[in-house]
């Protein structure tokens, strides 16, 4: 659309990633300010999950709305995308989405999180992501892809892709979803800036897609549809960083770039940089086989915290919910397993 409005004097592919840089820079300073992350609201301290489930639930239910209100208009057109196939990769996505929830428990945060903190000082969280890239790259592309390949040929055929696919599940799925999130404001009370910036965050999954599927999109020269996500975006982008002269930047590493940015000014303008190391070796085996398991999972599951969980859902994608389910189910019975045993939590 804005290809074909404007001269831009760039390619569609540059014109992504600084779109995606940009989105990517929102992403940052909310998610830096607010602290946005999945495993805070299943997992985290117990006077802290509350607010951090109403700042991430008015993020999801943003999306939807915003999402379907963007479909309305022409602005997304992700019908053909993976997210959406009638062949449900059921193992791969649960094995998949279990996997990364127990890997983000072992790490203290999703990768999104992780992400925003790297960019501020944290060694730990410059490690994970290390890890969670190769291995992410490794199912991918490397010697893990086997492991894929053969989970992913488990699959059941869906009746409908999407609950917008069902009559009226488009308005109940979002009316849900804004339900769950006033009510979760209204008993925890989150700061308002906290929950403004869960809003904006709703936002970006839905521009990434109207960018990269509509407003971008060169019928001439076709690029991969994708939103707001961790997984793909950062394989991508370690692939990049090895060999930018053989394999170009797109949305995906704007997006990682642009929160690493985002975070760092943000984290700075606040007085909140600092450097976090390891304590120990038990420590640090414990990060890296949490980003082991994270970055096996976030392939099988088709996407993380954001990329299935906001991205996919947006579009009621059957998929991503119940990658999202998975995810949380895997956090949740990790976060039980340890707090049985008796060994201390790094803070």
């Amino acid at each position: 659309m804005l290809l074909e409005t404007y001269d831009w004097g760039l390619d569609a592919r540059t014109l992504q990633l600084l779109f995606g840089l940009g989105l990517g820079l929102v992403f940052g300073v909310a998610a830096q300010i607010s602290r946005f992350c999945l495993r805070r609201a299943v997992a985290g301290d117990s006077d802290d999950r509350g607010t951090a489930g109403a700042v991430w639930v008015t993020a999801f239910a943003t999306a939807i709305l915003a999402f379907q209100l963007a479909q309305f208009y022409g602005l997304v057109a992700i019908e053909d995308h993976r997210l959406l196939a009638s062949d449900l990769a059921i193992a791969a996505i649960v094995i998949g989405g279990a996997a990364f929830g127990a890997g983000m428990v072992l790490t203290r945060g999703c990768v999104s999180r992780l992400t925003v903190l790297s960019a501020t000082g944290n060694l730990r969280a410059v490690m994970v992501l290390l890890v969670f890239a190769i291995t992410a790259h490794a199912m991918l592309k490397g010697v893990l892809a086997p492991v894929r390949t053969t989970l992913g040929s488990v699959t059941v055929e869906l009746p409908f892709t999407s609950l917008a696919d069902l009559p009226g599940g488009a308005a109940l799925s979002g009316a849900l979803a804004v339900l769950a999130a006033v009510w979760l404001i209204w008993r925890f009370r989150p700061a308002w800036q906290h929950v403004l910036l869960g809003g904006i965050i709703g936002l970006v999954p839905v521009l990434g897609w109207a960018t990269t599927s509509v407003l971008l999109f060169d019928e001439f020269d076709p690029l991969a549809v994708q939103s707001a996500a961790f997984t793909l975006p950062w394989a991508d982008t370690l692939f990049w960083v090895i060999a930018s002269t053989a394999v170009p930047a797109g949305f995906g590493t704007g997006f990682i770039g642009g929160i690493f940015a985002g975070s760092f000014v943000s984290a700075a303008v606040r007085g909140e940089l600092q450097a976090v190391s390891f304590a120990n070796p038990a420590e640090t085996t414990r990060y890296a086989s949490g980003a082991v398991l994270m970055g096996f999972g976030g392939v099988l599951a088709g996407g993380c915290t954001v990329g299935a969980g906001l991205s996919g859902s947006a579009a009621l994608s059957v998929a991503a919910l119940i990658a999202l389910a998975s995810i949380i189910a895997g956090a949740w019975a990790t976060s039980r397993v340890l707090s049985s045993t008796p060994v201390a939590v790094p803070a």
